[in-house]
């Protein structure tokens, strides 16, 4: 039988892998108004996550039971958990032993990235706007990798310049290699979050950059001037001058927003 919430002095429960369970009391889980009710419950759900009392690998009451701590239908319970799954959130098991039921998960990078996509898409940001956001992201994530690449990062970030620098490749190779260079810089500075961040703007970007390049009519011209504006971002990286590589990333992606005019 899945695991029950129980109360007891201090709030704690001990649940699988001895970490903190589904864990709050029963008053942590108050009864929520009936109008949007899922998205209530979500709230609910990601209230005891933010407050510490739910972690990776802790299991959620049984749908019955959340059903009677939160005052709502099944059918909002189900909704609520359906959409946590779709997020990564939860992870369901399968069987009635101490290990089944909805155990809270770390979400991956990829399902972190495309909920970021997905949301800047929907969002229709101003092109203004995603812009100033990646110049700012990318400055420092250039700057912390002229302090923290290693000669695997390096290495990552040449391949791609080596493949920039073959004139055969399509336009659409060449952003995809243009991506991956961005990518791996962000990944030399150490922070997963911005290079999730990263992934994600350049995604969302992907189908507007490819349209503008097929407009050019100086193609050419505006690829050497990428490939050189690259391989200087590079050498200050690979030479640690912190400085200089946040100031070259950055000019590079606003020049190259303002000569493409998008």
């Amino acid at each position: 039988m899945a695991e029950k919430l129980t109360s007891r002095p201090g709030g704690d429960h001990q649940g699988e892998g001895g970490g903190t369970s589904a864990s709050a009391s029963a008053t942590a889980w108050e009864p929520v108004p009936r109008s949007r009710t899922f998205e209530l419950v979500l709230a609910r759900i990601e209230e005891q996550i933010l407050a510490g009392n739910l972690h990776v690998g802790d299991r959620l009451p049984p749908e019955r039971e959340l059903v009677e701590l939160l005052g709502v239908s099944r059918a909002a319970v189900r909704e609520a958990l359906r959409v946590l799954e779709a997020q990564g959130v939860l992870r369901s098991r399968v069987g009635t032993g101490p290990s089944s039921g909805s155990v809270i998960s770390a979400m991956p990078s990829a399902g972190l990235t495309q909920l970021l996509r997905l949301h800047m898409a929907l969002a229709n940001f101003p092109l203004t706007h995603v812009v100033e956001a990646r110049a700012t992201l990318e400055r420092s994530s250039a700057r912390l990798a002229a302090e923290r690449a290693t000669e695997d990062d390096l290495a990552r970030m040449r391949e791609q310049l080596a493949r920039m620098d073959d004139p055969e490749l399509t336009l659409e190779e060449f952003n995809d290699s243009d991506t991956a260079f961005h990518v791996a810089l962000a990944e030399a500075g150490g922070n997963r979050l911005m290079t999730d961040m990263t992934v994600a703007v350049r995604s969302a970007v992907r189908g507007a950059l490819l349209a503008a390049f097929r407009e050019l009519t100086d193609w050419e011209a505006v690829a050497e001037r990428l490939r050189a504006e690259h391989h200087a971002v590079y050498a200050a990286i690979a030479a640690g001058d912190v400085e200089r590589s946040g100031d070259l990333v950055e000019a590079h992606i606003r020049g190259f927003h303002q000569h493409i005019d998008l």
